[in-house]
């Protein structure tokens, strides 16, 4: 069945890309990952029947550093800290004055054995998933709409502005290229309730202020 286009915009204030091979000091990448581009369109709107599949990212604004200190208090704390209720800092590396519009297509789940009753009964009376997935996702982001808050990486770094492309928003197409050795694309690689596979993009390019994801043709190395 055919794939049809979504795309929005998406800025903020902070945010955190998390590269895998930076430890506890955790680093970003200088763009958002496949699966973050996933996460932030079905944040808007989410249902298991439908395959959202991210083609590209423009970065809108120069790519800046920054420190961010904050105080830890999750589940990956030492047992002892855990057990007197004590936190530890945790200092990263994460980017600011962040802007991006986002690309991706959409279409039918081709695994439907997954899909919880609800889903499975709209599928089955839908024609054309991506499509209909196409004008509900449009009208919910005109309307500022979500199925949960969209975040920048971290659930704490949310938007300034998300919603349809805005015409004055330039992407950074005269900035240099910037070559990515190992990009993390996704963690659950068969979609809705798979199990964990992580999946990597070798040299990754940031070509003209947009970073292509490889389509559905292309391998990923694993």
């Amino acid at each position: 069945m055919p794939s049809y286009p979504v795309a929005m915009e998406i800025a903020g204030v902070t945010a955190m890309w998390t590269r895998p091979d930076t430890g506890d000091c955790p680093v970003s990448y200088p763009a958002p990952t496949y699966s973050a581009v996933k996460a932030i369109f079905e944040s808007v709107l989410w249902g298991p029947a439908v395959e959202v599949i991210p083609q590209s990212v423009e970065l809108c604004a120069p790519i800046q550093y920054h420190s961010y200190i904050t105080n830890y208090g999750g589940p990956l704390r030492s047992s002892k800290a855990i057990g007197t209720g004590s936190g530890y800092q945790l200092i990263a590396t994460v980017l600011i004055d962040v802007c991006y519009k986002l690309y991706a297509k959409v279409g039918p789940n081709p695994d439907k054995s997954k899909l919880p009753d609800s889903a499975a009964e709209w599928d089955a009376k839908t024609t054309s998933p991506g499509h209909a997935y196409q004008a509900i996702f449009s009208r919910r982001l005109e309307r500022g709409q979500c199925y949960s808050i969209p975040a920048l990486g971290w659930r704490e770094f949310t938007p300034s502005y998300f919603g349809p492309l805005r015409s004055d928003t330039r992407v950074q197409s005269s900035a240099p290229d910037i070559v990515i050795p190992s990009m993390l694309r996704e963690v659950f690689g068969g979609g809705y309730k798979s199990p964990v596979s992580y999946a990597y993009t070798q040299n990754a390019v940031i070509e003209a202020g947009r970073l292509r994801f490889a389509g559905s043709g292309e391998r990923d190395d694993k």
